[in-house]
C-alpha cells in the first residue's frame, strides 16, 4: 500500500519533468503561457536543461512578441569574456547579468527550426538602436561553429554582423578566421572572425569611447564606429515559423 502510495505521489513529478523537455527555447515556453521575463530552464538538445533569459516582451510588432531566448549580453563588464574554446562552446558567465549562452546550445537550438535574431544596442548616452535578422542559425563543432545570418533590418544600428556569415567561430585557443594572425588574441574576444571584425560584441568592456587600442572593445561599427564600446549589448533570438 505505501508502494502505491509513493507512484501515485511521483506520478506528477515524473509528468512535469516530460512536459518541461519539450521547452527547447523561450517561444515555447511563451506559448505555454509564461509571460514574465526571467531565468527559465530549456532542453536545446531534449535531455540536460539549460539555464537561459527568456525576454518576454510584446511592444505591438511581431518580430516583439514575447518568446526571445537571450544567447549573449553585455551590461557591467563584470564577466570576462577574453576565454577559451571550451567555454565558448559550453557557455559561461551569471544568467542573472552577463553571459554566454553556448555554441553547442545555440547549434542544438537553431538546426533544425528556423530562427531570427535581434541585436539590441545602448550607448554610455542613453541612446538605443538595434538590428534585426530574419534568419540565424549555428553549425556544428565539426564544421566550426559555422555563422548563417540574413535578412537585416535596421532599428538604427546599420548591419555589423552581415559580413560575419559564412565565418566559423574563433578564440585565442582555436584560430579559425581568415586573417594572417589571430583575430581573437588582436581584439580580445571570441566571436565570428572574419579578418578580422565589423563588430566585436565579445571584446573588452570599454565604459565608453576610447581609441588607445583599435577595435578591441565590444564595438558596433556601423553605428559608432571602432573606439567606442557599448553600455549594453544584448543578442536574442526567437523561433519563427
Amino acid at each position: 500500500m505505501a508502494l502505491m502510495v509513493f507512484l501515485v505521489a511521483l506520478l506528477p513529478v515524473v509528468l512535469m519533468n516530460e512536459c518541461n523537455q519539450d521547452e527547447n527555447d523561450c517561444s515555447s515556453i511563451y506559448d505555454s503561457g509564461e509571460t514574465v521575463s526571467e531565468i527559465y530552464s530549456i532542453y536545446p538538445a531534449g535531455d540536460d536543461p539549460v539555464l537561459v533569459y527568456c525576454e518576454m516582451i510584446s511592444d505591438g510588432n511581431d518580430e516583439d512578441n514575447g518568446g526571445w531566448t537571450v544567447i549573449q549580453r553585455r551590461m557591467d563588464g563584470s564577466v570576462n569574456f577574453y576565454r577559451p574554446w571550451n567555454q565558448y562552446k559550453r557557455g559561461f558567465g551569471n544568467v542573472e547579468g552577463e553571459y554566454w549562452l553556448g555554441l553547442e546550445n545555440m547549434h542544438q537550438l537553431t538546426r533544425k527550426n528556423k530562427y531570427m535574431l535581434r541585436v539590441d544596442l545602448e550607448d554610455f548616452e542613453g541612446n538605443e538602436v538595434f538590428a534585426l535578422y530574419s534568419s540565424f542559425s549555428v553549425g556544428s563543432e565539426a564544421d566550426g561553429y559555422k555563422l548563417h545570418v540574413s535578412g537585416f533590418t535596421d532599428g538604427g544600428a546599420g548591419d555589423s554582423l552581415s559580413g560575419h556569415n559564412g565565418f566559423k567561430f574563433s578564440t585565442f585557443d582555436r584560430d579559425q578566421d581568415v586573417f594572417e594572425n589571430n583575430c581573437a588574441k588582436t581584439f580580445l574576444g571570441g566571436f565570428w572572425y572574419t579578418a578580422c571584425h565589423g563588430t566585436n560584441p565579445n571584446g573588452m568592456y570599454l565604459w565608453g569611447e576610447d581609441p588607445t587600442h583599435y577595435a578591441i572593445g565590444n564595438v558596433w561599427s556601423s553605428w559608432k564606429g571602432y573606439a567606442v564600446g557599448m553600455k549594453f549589448i544584448i543578442m536574442r533570438i526567437k523561433h519563427v515559423s
